[in-house]
Formats: structure tokens, C-alpha cells, sequence
């Protein structure tokens, strides 16, 4: 394998890891998490005999996008004192 090919496969992985990280981080993934919690969590649930299920579906979702906000903040303030 010459340099040309092995340098070609080095940016097509780069490419690849920048969007599996784009992926992780973004609002899409984070919703369409918070929504399937939601949908699943509410028919659990229903199911299990709770008053209210698709109001009370909502908590395990909100909590979902509440770590996902704050992960941010506590990963910069881990790697700070990671030093």
C-alpha cells in the first residue's frame, strides 16, 4: 500500500469519527431519545395500571434532556481538574 492510499484511508476515517461525533452531539439524536423515552416509558406506564401515563411519561424524559444539557458543563469542569 503507497503513501497516496494509506493517507486516503487515514481521511476517510477522520471523516467518519467528525460524523459519528456530530451525531453524538447533536439536537436530532438528543431528541429522537427523549421522544422514544417518552413513548415508552408512558405505554409502560399504561400498562403497569398508573393514572395518567402519558403526563407522567414526561419525567423520565425531561430528565433524559436534562443530563444531556448539563453533561457539557460537567465534562469541561472534570477535564479541568483532570490536570
Amino acid at each position: 500500500m503507497d503513501l497516496e492510499q494509506r493517507i486516503q484511508k487515514i481521511e476517510q476515517r477522520n471523516s467518519e469519527v467528525s460524523g459519528d461525533k456530530a451525531w453524538e452531539t447533536s439536537w436530532t439524536r438528543k431528541l429522537l431519545i427523549a421522544t422514544f423515552t417518552y413513548i415508552v416509558i408512558s405505554l409502560f406506564i399504561g400498562a403497569i395500571g398508573v393514572p395518567n401515563p402519558w403526563l407522567s411519561g414526561i419525567v423520565p424524559a425531561l430528565g433524559f434532556m436534562l443530563s444531556t444539557l448539563t453533561m457539557s458543563f460537567f465534562k469541561k469542569l472534570w477535564l479541568k481538574h483532570r490536570k
